[in-house]
């Protein structure tokens, strides 16, 4: 009888959870089990593989410890030029190869920035597997760049920063200007996406200098998980990847956030947009701290779908607009960060609706959560939602989410296993210290308010 796979596993264990939530037993549903192996080759290169063979596929993922926070000043944008440079020649691959070789197999390639990481991933059938680990470790080798492909990515980046923010209505908003108004360290506070003049301004040697300091073996993360055989793979990527030279590991700069003692109000117009919009954030406890776990379910029960607090009381009861979205990290999830974020949320509501009005409101939910314990029944569903999420993530076919999951995990704690304790972690939160870390986050002196105004309606133009 062959063994059930990961994916059945997943159907199995989430079925499990639906009927022991119907009986109240959900404590005694079983732990997600993510199969982990991690090492470090000589160069510093961590490995994490993950073995499933539900899905004859092989996500092949490196993630680099440098994202929009910590590229250097004068050098904004230059982690998400990379995202695109690293797409171009390397010394042994020419340009187009390395899709050519992936889609040609039915596979799927990309890449992504984030506040503290930069990454490049393939889905591909299994037994492309060994030949996508060599195209990452040419990347990493070295990369042929040159005046000409610089500038054309340049000039790709520049017109992406016109297309997604400066052209667009609430381009920007809030993801990218908030936490510039909310925050002091310049790391946590600059405009990520890159200023147009120091992107014009980058340099051949200037490119060379940051990927010689960036793009290196003891400063990134290999996650192989899928369809693989172990043995075969380790050998494989000792090949490819322990030839490389060691080099040493980047400096980290000190991203840490000083205090926060009085509200910040900010307002804002925006010449495209048709009607006004709010946005608010708070920031968040350190990560993997008993009140940032407690944070991650405070989350779920105020903001997370439309039986989430807050869209009864702005969306359902008020009226205020048809939707308020947000979470811990913007541009990602409450796991895939290493510095200080903020716990934000937004909404574009109706002209004739003031501010001070939502925020009243938004007030008045927080001191409940503040004042009275959540129910049992209320905790129950917080840690079920997040617990789909995670049998969602460990399921999905592509396994990308898995992927980035333990890559990050990698990076920032230096443990991947912590995938398997995370359920755990937020069943040991009590309703007492989900009240106790509202009292202490969720005050105005921790608030940054950012007022959009509607620039094309008071124009005149049309909604």
């Amino acid at each position: 009888m062959p063994h059930p796979s990961h994916a059945a596993r997943v159907r199995a264990a989430l079925l499990a959870c639906a009927a022991t939530f119907a009986t109240g037993a959900l404590a005694a549903a079983p732990q997600l089990n993510v199969p982990v192996e991690y090492y470090r080759l000589a160069n510093g290169l961590r490995v994490v593989l993950s073995q499933d063979a539900a899905v004859p596929t092989t996500t092949v993922a490196v993630y680099y410890h440098i994202g929009f926070r910590t590229e250097p000043r004068n050098r904004t944008g230059f982690a998400h030029l990379f995202e695109h440079l690293m797409f171009q020649e390397s010394k042994n691959l020419d340009r187009g190869e390395a899709d050519k070789l992936v889609n040609g197999n039915g596979g799927i390639s990309n890449g992504s920035t984030r506040f503290d990481y930069t990454n490049y991933y393939q889905v591909v059938p299994s037994n492309v597997t060994e030949a996508v680990l060599w195209v990452e470790a040419e990347r990493m080798r070295g990369l042929a760049l040159s005046e000409s492909s610089l500038q054309n990515q340049k000039d790709v980046v520049k017109n992406e920063v016109r297309v997604n923010v400066l052209n667009r209505p609430y381009g920007g908003f809030p993801w990218l200007d908030l936490p510039q108004k909310a925050n002091e360290n310049w790391y946590n506070a600059h405009n990520f996406y890159g200023e147009l003049a120091d992107i014009d301004a980058a340099t051949l040697a200037d490119v060379r200098s940051f990927y010689d300091t960036y793009y290196v073996p003891s400063n990134a993360v290999l996650v192989v998980a899928g369809d693989f055989d172990p043995a075969t793979t380790r050998a494989a990527i000792e090949r490819f990847f322990g030839a490389l030279p060691t080099r040493p590991e980047p400096k980290r700069p000190d991203i840490s956030e000083p205090p926060q003692h009085e509200e910040r109000l900010t307002t804002s117009t925006d010449p495209l947009a048709p009607r006004p919009a709010l946005a608010f954030g708070y920031h968040v406890p350190d990560r993997n701290t008993p009140e940032w776990y407690a944070f991650g379910l405070i989350d779920q029960i105020l903001l997370q779908g439309d039986d989430s607090r807050l869209w009864q009381r702005l969306v359902k009861e008020r009226g205020y607009a048809d939707g308020v979205e947000g979470g811990i990290n913007l541009i990602g999830n409450m796991f895939d960060y290493e510095g200080p974020t903020l716990w934000a949320a937004s909404l574009i509501h109706d002209p004739g609706t003031a501010d001070e009005r939502i925020v009243a409101d938004l007030d008045e939910v927080i001191g409940r959560l503040q004042s009275t314990p959540v129910g049992a029944a209320e905790l129950e569903r917080a840690i079920t939602k997040i617990r789909s999420q995670l049998y969602d993530v460990a399921g999905s076919p592509t396994r990308f989410g898995l992927a980035e999951l333990l890559a990050c995990f990698a990076l920032f704690d230096d443990d991947p296993a912590r995938i398997n304790r995370l359920e755990s972690e937020f069943r040991k939160v009590t309703p007492e210290a989900l009240r106790a870390t509202a009292q202490r986050y969720l005050v105005p002196t921790n608030r940054t308010r950012l007022s959009l105004a509607a620039g094309r309606a008071a124009t005149g133009g049309k909604p």
